[in-house]
């Protein structure tokens, strides 16, 4: 399998912005096979409906350009639909908790949050940023523009908020207590 094969498939796979960086990690390339991986890439793709976006020391899978009045028309249509018990919920751990990682929102509901967080995502109401403490992932908080939407100024001014984050505290000791007793047996 060639070197572009990989690289496409690792950034399809992630679905998110890659640092070179952890590129050159993953797929075991030198420096020079990155960028001949690179532009060989982009050339396969200029044909197609996805392009390679290269921000910063970032690469991306992203849509091509020509797709953005399909893509544009998609995405009113899914911002239409109603965000679902999954979306209220997810919300309400990233408005109470944030900012959180991936992980820590799975484990909280159980479930993979993947989908959710792209939908969150899509209608602007939550951001991802860079995790300080691990840069192999994100940490995902409310907007502005959220808390504008909901007339506060920080998270503290949310509904019952020392309720909600004692309950969620509560919650969260009792599973890890769960989990360490299954680790134990």
């Amino acid at each position: 399998m060639n070197n572009n094969v990989k690289l496409e498939a690792l950034l399809f796979w992630k679905g998110e912005p890659v640092a070179k960086k952890e590129l050159l990690r993953l797929l075991s390339f030198s420096k020079e096979e990155l960028g001949e991986a690179l532009v060989v890439l982009r050339e396969t793709l200029s044909k197609r409906g996805t392009t390679l976006l290269e921000k910063g020391d970032e690469v991306s899978l992203v849509t091509a350009p020509e797709c953005s009045t399909l893509i544009e028309e998609l995405r009113k249509e899914e911002l239409s639909k109603d965000l679902g018990r999954a979306g209220g919920e997810t919300l309400a751990i990233i408005l109470y908790k944030g900012p959180v990682t991936r992980a820590e929102l799975d484990y909280i509901r159980g479930v993979n949050s993947a989908f959710i967080l792209r939908n969150l995502l899509i209608r602007g109401l939550i951001e991802r940023i860079s995790n300080p403490n691990d840069q192999r992932s994100y940490l995902y908080r409310p907007t502005s523009e959220l808390y504008a939407h909901l007339g506060i100024t920080k998270k503290e001014e949310l509904p019952e908020f020392k309720r909600f984050i004692s309950e969620l505290e509560s919650f969260t000791k009792h599973q890890e207590e769960k989990d360490q007793e299954y680790a134990s047996s």
